[in-house]
């Protein structure tokens, strides 16, 4: 058992097999205080509530989990049809000693299984019965692989369900919608789902769900349907893509998006079992607080924008608060001078008048709330706009917004509070230059760096580079965290705040639209309640961190030594 971060445990079992009977236990009687399971290939995540339950009790109530037994739980079974014509076939047989054509005939014939998903929202990674397939990755990733690309990667096999960077070995492609949010469930597979691929010479899909029916679906439709839930709609006339209408009595037109400029809520945990990770805002406390100041619920989704500079024209009375990042901020009239924002207290706006947001001087990211909320499809139960996995409200499909872009609103009358006469208290955010301090418990994979590297980890600063995103804040140390297990690690759940080490040992700390799922090692994990300050750092600022002591000692499962807190 091992520590994941404040909030989460890792549970590592001696096998892929012992991960699944050990996750199918947990789900079908969780413990108190689980808010999440996030199965992989030789572990399972398990994010808790603190508020419900401490590390040591719940480290407790795991270590009596007894693993399912016999036969695992099933959840029915598709059949999905392949064209194998994929780029690396011959390859793929070249390894394996085999035709293409046996590469090809194997595949369709064995049995798969969805083991766990994750990378992407419906991606599954599926275990077969034919011991042939055990393939390396790729060297060199692809940073370009197209939806439906049937690939291998180990001993593991899978379907891309949207165009998307990758390593695997590809050896076909399949024509079956992997995730689409107008189906219940939108996720085609799920763990523990029995998978048959069988063999297409022309360009149709078969597929078989739980029962018996088979539906059929052309490639046009399907591509049409990737095009509306990734892409979104685009109006070629005006050059405008709107997330919903422009005709409502109360919306947000987007003039001038800024560098980034997206929807977030507080997320949507609960779905790994799709693949999905939480995703939400970035800076929590902003949220929150800007809501507060209008009247909204706490978590009612506003815009978040990175780096400043966007300008938003409102259709109709609104009363706004930005919060977080402070960016010069002003109501542009057409019959007036314009007129200064105060930096979180509520301010109206009437019928056509501008939002404008300067750029940011300290921290990175404002939130702007918007009383009543936005008026939008939520996808998963949330309009956050997960970047990464491509998923959010409306047909946005999790992209940022652009320019010509409108987002309905409720309307004022919607807020269930009063507005907070009172400005939210500014935060203390950090400038480029600055240096900030970030708690972080060690683990779970500290163990694969030497002493020097986790030294080098904690005792050396790390400048936040340009390259970060919501994905990841990237960092850059002059000297590089320094391994002692060289190869891969398998597969495993991560959460937001982890910092990750790719091979190159610079670190990257991950930011909410982080993937639910990674192959390279985790060494620390930064604690929850500095994670809204992970979220406000721009390029240029210096990071130091500092290990806390975790409250669960690494113990085996069945051990019976005494887990005990600090």
């Amino acid at each position: 058992m091992l520590d994941a971060s404040d909030q989460a445990l890792l549970v590592e079992e001696d096998d892929l097999e012992g991960a699944m009977r050990l996750h199918a236990a947990l789900a079908a009687a969780p413990p108190l205080g689980v808010v999440e399971l996030v199965p992989a290939a030789r572990t399972v995540l398990v994010r808790f509530d603190p508020t419900l339950v401490d590390e040591a009790t719940l480290a407790k109530e795991l270590s009596r989990v007894e693993p399912v037994h016999g036969g695992l739980p099933t959840a029915g079974s598709v059949t999905i049809g392949v064209h194998y014509d994929g780029q690396d076939l011959d390859e793929v047989a070249e390894l394996l000693g085999v035709s293409a054509e046996q590469v090809a005939a194997r595949h369709a014939a064995a049995t798969w299984r969805v083991a766990f998903t994750g990378y992407a929202p419906g991606f599954g990674y599926l275990v077969g019965d034919d011991p042939l397939f055990d393939v390396p990755r790729r060297s060199s990733p692809r940073t370009r692989i197209p939806a439906g690309s049937v690939g291998l990667a180990g001993t593991f096999s899978g379907v891309y369900p949207r165009e998307s960077p990758g390593g695997w070995q590809l050896i076909g492609r399949a024509d079956a919608p992997m995730w689409d949010l107008h189906r219940d469930p939108p996720a085609l597979l799920a763990p523990g789902m029995t998978v048959r691929f069988e063999r297409l010479e022309r360009d149709s899909v078969s597929l078989a769900g739980a029962g018996t029916d088979r539906v059929g679906l052309d490639t046009a439709r399907f591509a049409r349907g990737l095009d509306q839930q990734f892409a979104g709609r685009a109006d070629g006339a005006a050059r405008r893509s709107r997330v919903e209408t422009d005709t409502a009595a109360f919306a947000v037109e987007v003039v001038r998006p800024g560098l980034q400029l997206v929807l977030e809520d507080l997320g949507r945990p609960g779905h790994a079992a799709l693949g999905v990770s939480a995703s939400g805002t970035a800076d929590r406390r902003a949220l929150r607080a800007a809501n507060r100041a209008v009247g909204n619920a706490p978590g009612t989704a506003g815009f978040e924008l990175a780096g400043g500079g966007a300008v938003l024209r409102f259709t109709g009375p609104a009363v706004v608060a930005v919060a977080g990042a402070p960016a010069e901020t002003t109501i542009v009239r057409s019959d007036g001078p314009p007129l200064p924002v105060e930096h979180g207290a509520p301010t109206a706006l009437e019928d056509g008048e501008e939002l404008r947001l300067g750029s940011v001087s300290i921290g990175l990211r404002s939130v702007i709330a918007v009383r009543g909320g936005l008026d939008l499809p939520p996808a998963l139960g949330s309009l956050s706009s997960d970047t990464l996995a491509g998923l959010g409200p409306g047909d946005l499909g999790g992209r940022p917004l652009r320019a010509g872009d409108v987002v309905p609103l409720h309307g004022p009358a919607a807020a269930p509070h009063a507005v907070d006469p009172d400005p939210a208290p500014a935060e203390l955010l950090p400038a480029p230059g600055d240096t900030v301090e970030l708690r972080i418990v060690l683990g779970p994979r500290e163990n694969w760096f030497t002493p020097a590297g986790v030294r080098t980890l904690v005792e050396q600063e790390w400048t936040v580079t340009p390259r970060s995103d919501r994905v990841g804040v990237r960092l850059e140390g002059a000297d590089p965290l320094e391994r002692d297990v060289a190869g891969e690690l398998p597969s495993e759940g991560a959460v937001t705040g982890a910092i990750q080490v790719p091979p190159d040992g610079q670190p990257v700390l991950f930011l909410p639209d982080h993937p639910l799922t990674g192959g390279y090692p985790i060494i620390g994990a930064v604690v929850d309640r500095d994670l809204d300050l992970a979220g406000q750092l721009p390029p240029g600022v210096r990071i130091r961190f500092r290990p806390v002591a975790p409250t669960v000692p690494i113990v085996p499962i069945g051990s019976t030594a005494e887990i005990r807190g600090d």
